[in-house]
């Protein structure tokens, strides 16, 4: 689970990455909006800290998050406290409201471990839905094309510290392993820490079957400012 010393630079060292939540929430609100143009209540799962949702925030007239990190959600807090937000665990959560949309971005499906429990967050998502109502969701890599060994590094900096992110991905059957490393230079000095990620290669075909056994028939997206493509599933 993500902790403290990634919540603190995450937005930093993304944002000099190239990601840009608050136009991939736009792009989302309008794909949303093509398919359910009276939708306007949306739940984010796996928010982090709140990057997206503050954009869904201006677009939807009801936003919810959850979130597993306790971290993670103290940053998204801050951000958005008129925002009901939740600490939960995508597998099994129960909110006591349904919502015209569900979105889980910036491949956090990927991070679980087992089939069964990708198709239970799928279930658990879907619950969460009205009938007619969308769920999206950005994939980690399907097995064919996650790069084996590749290798990348950033440099970050506001006014205030310099970090710097190296991380190596490996191969080791269905899991990916990626190490990463920050360095980060501060007027107190400099600091460091090493975060292991273990996500998993699921297929399209094992994606597309979680949705259409919850209920959700998806069709699978290749928009520009996601490399991984996105589902977008709409409930029966």
């Amino acid at each position: 689970m993500f902790g403290h010393d990634l919540a603190d630079v995450y937005e930093l060292v993304y944002r000099s990455r190239g990601k840009d939540w608050a136009a991939e929430a736009a792009e989302i609100g309008t794909l949303i909006r093509e398919r359910l143009p009276a939708a306007d209540s949306l739940l984010d799962v796996a928010c982090g800290t709140g990057a997206h949702l503050e954009a869904f925030d201006g677009l939807f007239g009801h936003t919810e998050g959850l979130e597993l990190s306790a971290a993670m959600l103290e940053r998204a807090t801050g951000r958005l406290p008129g925002v009901p937000l939740h600490q939960g665990d995508m597998r099994a959560f129960d909110l006591g409201r349904r919502f015209d949309a569900v979105v889980c971005l910036f491949t956090a499906i990927g991070y679980l471990r087992t089939l069964e429990d990708m198709r239970a967050a799928v279930a658990t998502m879907a619950r969460h839905l009205r009938p007619g109502g969308l769920l999206v969701v950005e994939p980690w890599w399907f097995p064919e094309r996650f790069l084996d060994g590749y290798v990348a590094g950033d440099l970050a900096s506001d006014e205030h510290r310099t970090v710097a992110r190296i991380s190596h991905s490996t191969r080791e059957g269905r899991t990916t392993r990626m190490e990463v490393r920050f360095v980060i230079g501060e007027a107190g000095g400099i600091r460091e820490f090493t975060e292991v990620d273990l996500l998993t290669l699921f297929t399209c075909e094992e994606y597309l079957a979680a949705f259409a056994d919850a209920g959700c028939p998806a069709e699978y997206l290749r928009p520009e400012w996601t490399a991984r493509g996105l589902f977008v599933a709409r409930r029966g």
